[in-house]
């Protein structure tokens, strides 16, 4: 019913309407990790907002391994479905479910087991130490949910529908805002309870759009009854997908290691720095769904074998996204502290003003990382996956060794931490503005 050939009609139009579903998707998400870090914020405390704030990086982290195999996997599917190749996308299917079902058991069981010793190599500190495992237990339970939802999701993207995830998405939301309201802020369950709300809807989602998808999708139907995985097929899923999930690994890894060096500051900074992030991912994540969404008109017409319309893609893309992101760092930077207040109390004045520095640096560099996501886009479509690894590499490489050297130097602190991200994304995307004015004939013509 919401299926849209991306390979047909104007350029501009079809792939803004394609993207724009998968950005209210994505900020249906912000929107609930926002509302998460209101309850746990003003509901529980300073201490609890430090430490979901602190999972919520090492799920990011664990779960980016899944995501990129989804997302390798939805180049495939795209480029099946552009070719309109049914049998060999039912085929890539198989193989596709296989690894993502065989990584959400591993991911799932590895973080179960090595808890402990995450918690001790993040530097949580000791008065939050006990919640934050407990937190991070919970969630870790909903890592196969989400891997359900992320396969079921990218299959249906690859085939241009990106109405169908965002109901689900949409379900998913208000259940897991509902239930921290629930859970958290009438029952007094504190950070476990906003933990079990997440995870709650996690599992819904993920049956409810797996269900919904094999009713009304004969071919998937199809290719799951008589299941088999084929060398060849699982093959192309791992060659695409094992950078694709390298690239979010190493990016995600970075996160992580930059949050351990801001619990190293303390509670303060590290409450400031979950609620900066969380406003940060309200405002930039859009520029990421929309990469996703270029990423997957790209691949469908490079399988339709119609360069010229990528071409086109390519530059209503970059403006689209440098100008959103110019007019969110504007945005923000008058209202840095008035969207603070939503999670932290006003009398928390410490928070307040690290969490404002923080906004200060990162926001008015928003069109790095968009840019960023749409070269990440562009060279995982075109068969170029590795160039996403390097470009994620430099971003993040140069993020963390800056965050660690200048924060080291007493004069600088914790802004070394906040200088080196837009720092990082402004080398990146030099590089890969450079690779691709240097390789654009051959890259179009791939």
């Amino acid at each position: 019913m919401f299926q849209k050939d991306l390979t047909k009609g104007p350029v501009f139009g079809t792939l803004c309407s394609f993207a724009l579903p998968m950005i209210l998707g994505n900020l249906l998400q912000q929107g609930y990790n926002l509302v998460d870090t209101w309850v746990v914020g003003r509901f529980v405390g300073p201490g609890a907002l430090a430490a979901v704030g602190s999972a919520f990086a090492l799920m990011t982290f664990l779960t980016s391994m899944l995501l990129g195999l989804c997302m390798g996997s939805g180049v495939v599917f795209s480029l099946c479905f552009g070719r309109g190749d049914p049998e060999k996308l039912e085929r890539s299917v198989c193989g596709a479910f296989t690894l993502t079902a065989a990584l959400s058991a591993l991911l799932t069981a590895g973080s179960l087991l090595g808890v402990d010793g995450i918690l001790v190599w993040m530097n949580i500190p000791h008065e939050i130490l006990s919640m934050t495992r407990t937190y991070m237990v919970l969630v870790f339970w909903g890592i196969p949910a989400i891997g359900v939802y992320n396969f079921f999701g990218a299959y249906l993207k690859a085939l241009g529908d990106s109405v169908v995830p965002l109901l689900f998405l949409a379900f998913s939301t208000a259940l897991n805002i509902g239930l921290d309201i629930l859970f958290v802020a009438v029952w007094k369950q504190g950070a476990a309870g906003a933990a079990a709300a997440t995870v709650i809807a996690q599992y819904l989602s993920g049956a409810g759009i797996a269900l919904y998808t094999l009713w009304k999708n004969k071919p998937l139907r199809r290719a799951f009854r008589s299941f088999r995985v084929e060398r060849a097929g699982l093959g192309e899923i791992v060659r695409y997908s094992f950078l694709t999930c390298l690239q979010q690994s190493v990016m995600n890894l970075g996160i992580l290691m930059v949050q351990g060096l801001v619990n190293s500051f303390g509670t303060t900074v590290m409450a400031a720095f979950a609620a900066g992030v969380k406003i940060d991912s309200f405002a930039y994540m859009p520029a990421q769904e929309y990469g996703n969404a270029f990423s997957t008109f790209l691949a469908q017409n490079r399988g339709a074998g119609k360069a010229q319309r990528i071409r086109q893609g390519v530059r209503w893309a970059f403006v689209t996204s440098a100008s959103y992101c110019l007019l969110v760092s504007l945005a923000l930077w008058f209202l840095a502290k008035p969207l603070l207040l939503i999670f932290i109390d006003p009398a928390e004045t410490a928070i307040l003003q690290a969490g404002v520095g923080y906004l200060h640096v990162i926001g008015p560099f928003y069109w790095g990382i968009g840019c960023l996501f749409l070269f990440y886009g562009l060279y995982r479509a075109l068969g170029r996956p590795a160039v996403s690894v390097v470009l994620t590499v430099i971003s993040l490489g140069t993020r963390v060794a800056l965050s660690y050297v200048l924060s080291a130097v007493p004069a600088i602190g914790v802004l070394g931490i906040w200088w080196s991200i837009p720092i990082g994304w402004a080398l990146a995307d030099l590089t890969g503005l450079l690779l691709y004015l240097k390789t654009r004939p051959r890259l179009l013509a791939a």
